[in-house]
């Protein structure tokens, strides 16, 4: 069969086509974030929890922009007699936005920035003790079970049983007394406090689910074709269980920043919390109650703030959580 020239063009014809036609497969993260840039409302709520993030990290600067320290007392904003805000609306005005506290006048608005990187802070720094503990605890024992497994279940299962409220009261009358703490000192020895019993709360909820999940991967194929080919047990679970728990310990992390955020505003709110001066929204709210009647507003915006940010943080988990969960359905 003598060659024609004509031969060459078709070839690169087919080859075109073949290449333009080719299908590309899309990781799961591309498949995720596909999935969650279509639900409108978590993408919302997302929206407004990178506001409120941008808000913490900027509290200093934004306060100095709008002119007023957290801690800086009007005293002549307020009434001799009734110590409520002068004024109608709890002392609203062009200077005070969002009005001043009653009795030593402080700005509510520059409280609440302040009190947004408190919250933040702690119950990032909360969840982050609670992630750690609670993966590498269960990873090992789940990964190597048998009497580790046991031991770690078994102590699971205390804290579980504690009752959280009482064992913050406890801890807190006893450690909260001292002025120096772990080389601690001031208001860093309340922060330290209230991290750890946050983060103590949360990492045996966790440690359950992410053991759970281990005895189920380390069953699977990819887990035994790792061992077969000589892969020791620091190499699988670096590199083939911890990369499929991501999604899990991803929504799990949602969801408890929120509830981190209420318990320390919960425990601000009973006083063994972050101490004054500190601005807390639990701290505020402990205030407000006080004026609930002659001053409603008061309580109104550490409130709305509370609720915002939860509701925020609680949409774009499930959002999150369906689009990496491929078999839910809304």
């Amino acid at each position: 069969m003598l060659y024609q020239p004509s031969d060459d063009l078709r070839l690169l014809e087919t080859s075109a086509i073949d290449e333009s036609t080719v299908i590309h497969g899309r990781s799961i993260w591309r498949i995720a974030w596909r999935q969650l840039k279509r639900d409108r409302v978590a993408m919302t709520g997302g929206c407004v929890l990178v506001l409120i993030v941008l808000i913490a990290a900027f509290a200093s600067q934004l306060n100095q922009l709008y002119g007023h320290a957290p801690n800086t007392f009007h005293s002549d904003l307020t009434s001799y007699d009734t110590n409520l805000p002068l004024g109608s609306y709890g002392g609203i005005s062009a200077q005070h936005w969002l009005g001043v506290e009653p009795t030593n006048g402080r700005d509510i608005l520059a409280r609440l920035i302040a009190g947004s990187r408190t919250s933040l802070v702690i119950a990032g720094a909360a969840t982050l003790i609670s992630l750690v503990l609670g993966t590498s605890t269960a990873v090992l024992a789940g990964y190597y079970g048998r009497a580790l497994d046991a031991v770690m279940t078994l102590f699971y299962d205390m804290l579980l049983s504690l009752p959280g409220l009482l064992l913050a009261l406890a801890l807190v009358s006893l450690l909260s007394q001292s002025t120096h703490l772990f080389g601690l000192s001031g208001e860093n020895v309340s922060f330290a406090l209230v991290i750890f019993l946050l983060g103590l709360a949360g990492f045996p909820y966790l440690g359950r689910i992410v053991r759970g999940q281990v005895l189920s991967l380390r069953e699977k194929e990819f887990i035994e074709a790792a061992r077969s080919l000589g892969a020791g047990d620091l190499r699988i679970i670096t590199r083939e269980l911890l990369p499929n728990l991501t999604g899990p310990l991803l929504v799990w992390t949602s969801i408890t920043l929120p509830a981190n955020i209420l318990g320390e505003s919960a425990l601000s709110y009973l006083g063994i919390g972050v101490r004054p001066p500190t601005a807390s929204w639990g701290g505020m709210l402990a205030d407000a109650q006080n004026y609930s009647t002659a001053d409603p507003l008061y309580l109104l915006w550490p409130g709305l703030a509370l609720f915002v940010t939860v509701l925020a943080f609680n949409l774009f988990g499930d959002g999150l959580r369906d689009a990496l969960d491929p078999k839910s359905t809304r």
